[in-house]
């Protein structure tokens, strides 16, 4: 006789880029497993895949391509999931570096929220004929191994390669999925300072996970910290995940 399966509730989530409503699960052991071996290995970009892989696991319905969603959709869901699997509650510790004394803080997970810049343009023009149609860099990206050993402005290079969609030039449209890297950086880097400049706009707004804790120090003045990255909440990289 085999072992009784174990049921697993299924709970609904809408992925905030695209308001789709998937059901997601809770973790199990073996994703546990997938994030403490992430852990013990000491790699941030395994750490980062684990998370990916997770929350590809626990998505239980809903057709999502994991490496195809904004990172701040597998952000947010990877928080909605360690919410429903082990707590809503997450404790975090932040020294103040005016009275240099360190806080504890719950954080409620369930408060977490997506922040859209404003103003954010999702085209930039070019000329009177020609444009770039922009999206959010997606979750492929979240453990890739190409930021490894990268300076500043290449790894913002690779940023805006990760962020266009489409060129429009007249009649023509070009599918920068069809085009090598190699192509995509002598287009760039035949553009105008100004055009450029957009493109570095656009990657320092784009949307983010937030959350405020607004408390007194022990000089009774009004504090705030803003909780805007996966690190931010769950310390990643240095202590345990869940």
């Amino acid at each position: 006789m085999s072992l009784p399966k174990l049921s697993t509730p299924m709970f609904d989530v809408v992925i905030p880029s695209t308001k789709t409503k998937i059901k997601i699960r809770p973790m199990l052991v073996r994703e546990e497993k997938i994030l403490l071996m992430a852990k013990e290995s000491g790699e941030n970009g395994d750490i980062l895949n684990s998370i990916k892989q997770v929350v590809n696991n626990c998505i239980a319905d809903g057709d999502v391509d994991i490496n195809k969603i904004a990172i701040f959709d597998l952000e947010y869901l990877f928080i909605k999931i360690r919410s429903i699997s082990i707590s809503n509650i997450t404790k975090v510790s932040y020294r103040d570096n005016e009275d240099n004394k360190l806080y504890d803080f719950d954080i409620d997970l369930d408060k977490v929220k997506v922040i859209y810049p404003e103003n954010t343009q999702m085209s930039i023009k070019i000329s009177d004929t020609a444009s770039i149609k922009m999206k959010y860099p997606d979750a492929s990206i979240y453990s890739d191994k190409t930021f490894e050993g990268k300076t500043e402005s290449e790894v913002f290079e690779f940023m805006i390669i990760n962020c266009i969609d489409k060129i429009y030039n007249g009649d023509e449209i070009y599918n920068i999925k069809d085009y090598t890297i190699e192509e995509i950086i002598e287009y760039i880097e035949s553009m105008d300072i100004n055009t450029y400049n957009k493109f570095r706009e656009f990657t320092n707004n784009l949307p983010h996970i937030e959350y405020k804790i607004e408390y007194k120090n022990s000089l009774n003045n009004d504090r705030e910290i803003i909780l805007s990255t996966l690190n931010d909440f769950f310390m990643l990289g240095w202590t345990t995940i869940l």
